[in-house]
């Protein structure tokens, strides 16, 4: 029943009317309930409420899950297999818009053939699109970063990790020892910048995020808002069988919901999925399996009241409520 209120309040707002509906639950009085009854009514109503609209035609796309274990992902012996698997995935797509996980391509860009994404990008010419892919790059001596590509019919576009997760993709200053006990290739990766625009492929905006970026919404609202379409690329193998990877997929669920975009969510492992502008996933493939996920998307316009104006209806509602049961708390005093 608080469905309604993500592309209002986003995460937190629904976070705090769920506490609000569980207090209220444990004081059964009438007025309190009126109130519960009354918050989750609103709620309903405003489930069927479109806030942003299609945008040009429906889009095929192919989200491709190469399922490469993690203590296999960057040894040399694997990455001729893995290139080989990905490209022949993507040849064998004939979807305009098609999506390759998080450092799909496990090895930096200037170490990679050239004639090989060449490959990639003229199969896309040909599909008339795009392959948007994961793979690091370096700039400069020791400067590495966590990004993601597109090649092919439109001009090359990039989107580089911005939020890194501290030991895993960064090291903070003193702690460089941990990095030679843990032996974890690529953990030291610089920060891309905040205010990254949407990339361009396909004849669509994409609002890019990488593995668990998408746990804070409010960091990519700006490009969300000038966007068409989200996508979300990951690598969930590091948690294995846990019920990290299904987390993950419903935390992408409440980022369409929050912006009413489209998402499409290519992971190595899974769950590798596509949802709509209601949050709801649409096709999924099964995890821990080798595939590749095809479907129709529609790019989106519009802002929802989140998206035009973040975290602080949230914010409000908290301080008004915290006012109203400061006053009933006086009055009963």
């Amino acid at each position: 029943p608080l469905l309604g209120y993500a592309p209002v309040f986003g995460v937190y707002g629904v976070g705090l009317l769920a506490a609000l509906s569980a207090g209220a639950l444990t004081t059964p009085r009438p007025p309190v309930l009126i109130l519960l009854l009354s918050v989750w009514a609103g709620g309903w109503m405003l489930k069927g409420t479109d806030w942003t609209r299609p945008v040009g035609d429906p889009l095929k796309v192919t989200l491709v899950q190469g399922n490469v274990a993690q203590e296999m992902k960057f040894r040399p012996e694997m990455l001729d297999r893995t290139l080989l698997d990905y490209g022949r995935a993507v040849l064998a797509s004939d979807a305009r818009l098609i999506v390759l996980p998080e450092t799909a391509l496990p090895v930096l860009r200037t170490q990679l053939a050239p004639d090989y994404l060449e490959m990639l990008a003229e199969h896309a010419r040909h599909n008339g699109g795009d392959v948007v892919l994961g793979i690091p790059e370096s700039e400069g001596e020791g400067v590495y970063y966590n990004s993601v590509i597109s090649v092919g019919s439109t001009q090359e576009g990039r989107y580089r990790k911005a939020h890194l997760v501290p030991f895993g993709e960064f090291l903070p200053s003193g702690f460089a020892w941990v990095l030679r006990i843990l032996s974890i290739p690529m953990s030291d990766f610089s920060r891309g910048a905040p205010d990254q625009p949407p990339l361009r492929a396909a004849g669509q905006r994409l609002a890019v995020n990488i593995c668990y970026e998408d746990a804070f919404g409010e960091e990519r609202i700006a490009a969300a808002r000038d966007s068409t379409m989200l996508v979300n690329v990951s690598n969930d193998a590091w948690f294995g069988a846990s019920l990290a990877p299904r987390q993950h997929l419903q935390i992408g669920a409440m980022r369409s919901l929050e912006a009413g975009r489209w998402q499409l969510r290519a992971n190595n492992t899974g769950y590798t999925a596509i949802i709509d502008a209601h949050g709801r996933v649409r096709n999924q493939l099964k995890p821990f399996t080798r595939g590749a996920l095809e479907g129709r998307v529609q790019g989106m316009t519009g802002d929802t009241p989140y998206l035009r104006w973040g975290n602080w209806p949230a914010l409000i509602l908290m301080l008004s409520l915290l006012a109203l049961a400061r006053r009933w708390r006086n009055r009963r005093a």
